[in-house]
């Protein structure tokens, strides 16, 4: 089942095309990789379908509705949310707090509910029991009450997917997600990913130039080059496309 479709998306910053009639599909419950040498339009692509960049046309659907152009808090309560090459957390929360910050719709947050102690109990409650499980899934629960800056740079990109897999997100765009991490860190986090795939049926779209390492553990390839979709499916079959290999040769 396509959880995510894009079609014919365009984006242009002046004279630059960008995008130039992106099309692709985004497969349920499957971690699918972007690729595509620097300025191919990966990025711009990832923000158009996030929120951040409005396309200036085509269509986005996710879950089968149209979401072209909505903004990202929208996104995230229709359950799609991303993840920065950089961590963005709540330096001074704990790990634990990072989690249960994010929780929907949290009734404790509201003035007059929070007077009113019965009306949120159950609420924080749960959510905990669930904070607890997430960091169980990506082997943090040992840092559950660790500041998150005196996290590493790995547990720091963990806390971020914990935190997005709070908000309970079917699809999780995940920009460059072992950027700068040590090579044995990298393969624990991808094994998350995979993890929180099987057990949470989460479908992941990332993009990642570490492909040495990302490469063994995606279920599809989706290769782009000048704005365009250039090669798509199964890694063995994209990796060996002769388009892709001059792509990145300049050819």
């Amino acid at each position: 089942m396509k959880l995510l479709e894009v079609r014919d998306l365009r984006k242009s910053f002046g004279h630059l095309n960008a995008l130039d009639g992106v099309t692709l599909d985004v497969e349920e419950k499957k971690v699918t990789i972007l690729i595509g040498p620097n300025g191919s339009g990966k990025t711009t692509l990832i923000n158009s379908i996030s929120g951040f960049y409005r396309p200036d046309s085509g269509k986005t659907y996710f879950d089968g509705n149209d979401i072209t152009g909505l903004p990202p808090y929208k996104l995230y309560y229709k359950g799609l949310a991303r993840t920065f090459q950089i961590p963005s957390l709540f330096w001074k929360l704990s790990v634990l707090e990072n989690l249960v910050a994010v929780e929907k719709s949290n009734p404790g947050e509201s003035f007059g509910k929070s007077l009113l102690r019965r009306t949120w109990l159950k609420n924080e409650t749960d959510a905990t029991e669930r904070a607890f499980s997430l960091l169980e899934l990506l082997g943090l629960e040992e840092k559950w009450d660790t500041l998150a800056i005196n996290l590493s740079g790995g547990q720091m990109k963990l806390l971020e997917l914990g935190r997005v897999l709070m908000s309970g997100a079917k699809l999780i765009l995940l920009d460059e997600p072992i950027s700068g991490i040590n090579p044995t860190l990298a393969h624990e986090i991808f094994a998350r990913i995979l993890r929180s795939r099987d057990e949470l049926g989460v479908t992941f779209f990332l993009v990642e130039h570490r492909l040495d390492i990302a490469l063994s553990y995606v279920d599809s390839v989706t290769a782009m080059a000048l704005g365009q979709v250039i090669a798509s499916g199964d890694p063995k079959t994209v990796m060996s496309d002769p388009k892709l290999i001059d792509a990145y040769l300049g050819g």
